[in-house]
């Protein structure tokens, strides 16, 4: 097993490229009409590591859904992709559900229902990690857990001992303070998020002061994704501030687990053990060519729709090198 991928199973409903969003008693008609995707971070991340060339029997995903249409839903894609399925089934709650608006040229508005992933056991997510011994473990989306998240910096620890790379991605927590992440960060490879994320988490949205202070916290590389103004990476031993691809936006649902996908897709492909290990140039090839995956999926409406190999390829090959030479590198 390459890569199990744990957290928070969601069926998006998408209306995207709105003209606005309607008022009080008023009907605004989809222009590209009403779509159900699959979403939730460890869903996409795995779905587009499958469209960038991983077979899916190397990917497990481990999360909560209800017992109704909309679990099925997202078991039956998953399968689809031949993706190994871990699913804490729950009968008392549905599965999570977010109605996705994108007004044209706007970000993104989500109206989240956080259903079945707070009800996630613990103990079935414990027995499933510790007998998959996957190279990568990725958690997605923590924050919306429930006790999962609690028990967090026991499940990266022990990950850990058995020789895994562990990557953490979080959003912004349902039912407790953004606080509860800082004592797995002792354990964390990789640690993504965005400004806004970082700043509620470090204090600061200053990007070198909040990077520093994940890094003091044990984390080895810190990634915080900007939209469209890039990114920032910074390491113990460098930093790089690189710009973003250019594409025709239909829906950025999606992006940033498509940009981590990315990344841990060059980390299987380069079979990097150790974070640590990695060096300047390498680190800036792997977060171009994830920049290039993340800027795929905000093409299309839904979170891996946008996503294919031969597009990504295209654009690295075409706007790569200046995103590159353009980006802004420091050495410790």
């Amino acid at each position: 097993m390459k890569v199990t991928a744990v957290g928070i199973l969601v069926a998006d409903i998408i209306a995207a490229e709105l003209p606005k969003v309607a008022s009080p008693g008023e009907v605004i008609f989809a222009p590209r009409g009403i779509k159900t995707r699959i979403g939730g971070h460890p869903a996409n991340v795995s779905i587009d590591l499958v469209k960038l060339g991983l077979r899916g029997d190397d990917i497990a995903v481990i999360g909560a859904v209800g017992d109704d249409t909309y679990g099925r839903f997202i078991e039956e894609t998953l399968a689809g992709y031949g993706i190994k399925t871990f699913l804490y089934k729950v009968s008392d709650v549905g599965t999570s559900k977010n109605l996705i608006l994108v007004v044209k040229g706007e970000d993104r508005r989500f109206h989240v229902d956080v259903g079945a992933n707070v009800k996630l056991d613990p103990i079935f997510v414990e027995e499933k990690i510790s007998k998959l011994e996957s190279d990568i473990l990725y958690i997605g989306a923590t924050g919306w857990l429930g006790n999962v998240d609690l028990k967090l910096p026991y499940f990266l620890k022990d990950a850990k001992e058995r020789g895994q790379l562990t990557f953490v991605d979080i959003i912004a927590p349902y039912g407790k303070e953004w606080s509860y992440i800082i004592p797995s960060l002792a354990y964390t490879d990789i640690f993504h998020c965005n400004l806004v994320e970082a700043s509620n988490i470090v204090g600061t949205n200053d990007l070198s002061s909040a990077t520093k202070a994940f890094l003091d916290k044990g984390v080895k590389l810190v990634i915080i994704t900007l939209g469209e103004e890039g990114l920032y990476a910074r390491s113990k031993k460098w930093s790089i501030r690189m710009g973003a691809f250019k594409v025709n936006v239909i829906d950025p649902t999606g992006a940033g687990d498509a940009f981590c996908a990315g990344v841990i897709y060059e980390l299987v492909r380069r079979r990097i053990e150790d974070i640590e290990d990695l060096g300047l140039d390498e680190a800036l090839d792997i977060l171009t060519y994830a920049s290039a995956v993340g800027a795929s999926a905000t093409t299309k409406e839904g979170t891996t729709e946008g996503v294919e190999r031969s597009f990504i390829d295209k654009l690295v090959e075409e706007q790569g090198d200046l995103l590159k030479k353009e980006a802004k590198t420091q050495v410790f």
